[in-house]
Order: structure tokens, then sequence, then C-alpha cells
């Protein structure tokens, strides 16, 4: 996205004409931006080609998942949902990854049906259920054991998975009653060890400290794991964040796999998807109070919740620049009934009147993927430009779907 004579393009279209065109909100994603991102990831990492494994819960529309798919990616998926939706758009079942702590019967049969690379488990719970059912259909399921490495990933702590109090993994102790118990199994063949530690980390120090555990995992257990799965995790910047330093990150896998030989996998979702996409919204209202305007916008924390649930902080940006500044204090909010429907306040803003149009920035993970229809709203459209070309790859729902 960059401005021409002031006003906001992205690509090769100027985005008040998809205003124009579509109405508001609108969901627009860059297929320039996604490539560059696919590409820089891949480049990041190129001296060992790990295999990259798009986190789908980052945003799941099945179109932006059909051209990730054409970038030689696999899935990391987390319900039948994002399971289907990834085979669907044609992705390799030997490229898929299964994670998650709540996998139900139903799911668990149906990746095992569809031979996907590997299921990560999670408690002792879900590694009996799963030979239960390898036993019955008499197959032999690869697995991964996701370890639980007590790392803080200082990030945010509602994003943080990889700390003892997480729900997510097993302790040490258990990772190898857990291996233990696969080793002698016939219907049970472990070929990964699995971390995540959270979401948006932008330093590569908890990496760093949690390849370190692993490395001694897999010395203590005598184990060769065909994967190590490092998860996901790397973060964008939205305002002011430090970027990850991913060539010290590289510079530590690089010296782990120099006595560990295998195979890693990355679920990258944010770093990848994030900063393709804008949200389009319209100012309906402006009420001024005594300390601050409240801008009043089309889109609510139904359409984007990251700031109402995490107090994330996405730029806004006008679609036609003016040198007019307000000296007023502008406070963005939604139309949902709930006082944290609010985006972000910023002063010296330019001067906004009714009908403007503006842009919420780096939208385009967890944006769409965490929309709801709270207050019985409808989503928006969403769209994926490429150079001069727009694409519908969602249709705008409309009440009747809803109501």
């Amino acid at each position: 996205m960059k401005y021409q004579t002031n006003n906001l393009f992205i690509e090769r279209i100027k985005a008040q004409n998809l205003a124009k065109r579509f109405g508001t909100p609108i969901y627009c994603y860059s297929y320039e931006k996604l490539k560059k991102n696919i590409i820089n990831f891949r480049n990041n990492f190129k001296s060992f080609s790990p295999m990259i494994c798009f986190s789908v819960k980052a945003n799941s529309n099945v179109n932006l998942l059909r051209e990730i798919k054409k970038f030689n990616c696999g899935a990391d998926v987390v319900s039948i949902g994002e399971m289907m939706k990834v085979l669907k758009a044609g992705f390799n079942p030997k490229k898929i990854v299964f994670s998650g702590v709540g996998k139900t019967f139903e799911e668990l049969s149906y990746a095992i049906n569809k031979k996907i690379l590997l299921i990560n488990i999670e408690s002792e719970e879900e590694l009996i259920e799963i030979e239960k059912i390898a036993k019955k259909k008499r197959k032999l399921v690869d697995i991964g054991i996701r370890l639980n490495p007590n790392t803080d990933a200082k990030t945010l702590k509602k994003i943080s998975t990889g700390k003892k109090e997480n729900k997510f993994g097993v302790t040490e102790k258990a990772f190898f009653n857990l291996l233990k118990y696969s080793k002698k199994s016939k219907y049970l063949k472990v070929k990964c060890l699995s971390v995540h530690i959270g979401s948006q980390i932008t330093s590569y120090k908890p990496y760093q400290k949690t390849l370190g555990i692993i490395k001694k995992i897999i010395n203590k257990s005598n184990y060769k794991f065909e994967y190590i799965d490092l998860g996901g995790g790397m973060g964008i910047t939205y305002e002011n964040e430090k970027k990850l330093d991913y060539k010290k990150y590289n510079n530590s896998i690089k010296n782990f796999l120099k006595k560990n030989k295998t195979k890693i996998i990355f679920e990258p979702g944010r770093s990848i998807i994030g900063n393709t996409g804008i949200l389009i919204s319209k100012v309906i209202y402006i009420k001024k109070t005594q300390n601050k305007d409240f801008i009043i916008l089309d889109s609510g924390m139904n359409d984007l919740i990251r700031p109402a649930l995490y107090g994330s902080k996405h730029k806004i940006i006008p679609l036609k620049r003016i040198s007019n500044n307000s000296n007023r204090n502008y406070e963005f909010v939604g139309p949902i009934c709930e006082s944290t429907d609010k985006f972000l306040n910023i002063k010296k803003f330019q001067k906004l009147k009714k009908n403007d149009l503006i842009a919420i920035c780096d939208v385009g993970a967890y944006g769409m993927s965490l929309s709801s229809n709270y207050n019985v709203r409808t989503k928006p459209i969403e769209l994926l430009i490429k150079g001069s070309k727009v694409r519908i790859i969602k249709k705008r729902q409309r009440l009747k779907d809803i109501v």
C-alpha cells in the first residue's frame, strides 16, 4: 500500500474506487505482499530448507489458501473445518500438520483417514484416543508430541503458549512417558518433537532458549526424530515493535542442526499474511465531546476484534490525504454496543468529516478469521488485489443469510 498524488493505492488499484464499487467495510489483500512475504520467509532459512506449514487460523479464506499453496507450502490446522478447507484448496495431505489441545474423536478419525503428515498430540488421553482409532482401523499413525518448554516468549500474556501455566503441550516428564508408551505401540509412530511458544514474538532469544531445551530432550531420549516442529509466532511491526532478527534465529537453528540431523517444520501465519491486508471503513458520524471527537466507523469489533481482545494497535490512515490537520483528539470507534469497541486514539490526524474513508492497516492475520456476527451484523466482503486486477474472494454476507 502506498500513496500516489495523495491517494492510497493497493498495488495499481485506487482504494477509493474499491469503496465506491463495493461499499464498505472491505477487507483488501495485496497478492504482491503475500508473495514477497513467503519468498522472504523461505530465503531467511534457505540454508536448511524447512517445511513451511501456513498457520490456517491466521486467515482461513480458501482462495488465499490456494495462493499460498502455489508456493509449495503446507498447512498447520487446528480443527476439522480448517483441514477440510486446506484439502479443498488442494494442499498435499503429506504437508498437513494437525495441532491443538481438543481434537475430537471425529476430527482424529478424519485426519487419520486423510493420511496427513502427522498429528501433534498434547495429552496422554489424546494419545490413547488416537491409538484406539488406529487399532480399529488397523493403521500405523504418525504423530508428534508437543513439548511445553516453559519458555517465556516475551509477548502478550494472552498469546503466550509455551509457559507451564499454559494449556498447551506436555511437561518434560510427561513427554518421556508418552514417548516410551508410543515406542511399544503397534499403531503409533513418533516422528516429531513439536513446540510453539507464543505469537507476535520479536526477539530471537526465546527461540534460542527453546532450541537448547529441545537439544537436551533429544540427547536424554536417545531417539531420532524425523521432524522438529518449531511452530511459528514470528512477529510483525504494527506500531513501533522491533523486528525479529531472522539472521540470528537462522544461525541458532543451523548450530542446532550440526548435531541433530532432522527436518525443521515452521508454522508461520502472521508473518506471511499479517501486513497484506487493510480494512477499508467509512466515517458514519463524528461525535464531538469536550475532550475528544469520536470518529464512528461502519467497521466494529465484529469485523476486527484484536484491539478489543488484546489491546492491539493498528495504524489508521486516510484513503485521501489532505494537508489540513485537526487539533482535536480523535478516537476511532465502531458501532457495536460495547465500550471496548474502539480501534485507536490519534492526535493530529487530518480533519475528517462524515462519509470520509480510512484504512485500518495490517489486518491480514486474525482479522477476518476472528470476525463474528455480533449485534447481528454481516461480515465484510474480501478482495484480492493483483496488479490492476480485483478479485472477490469472499462475497459480502447478506442479512438474509443470518436473520
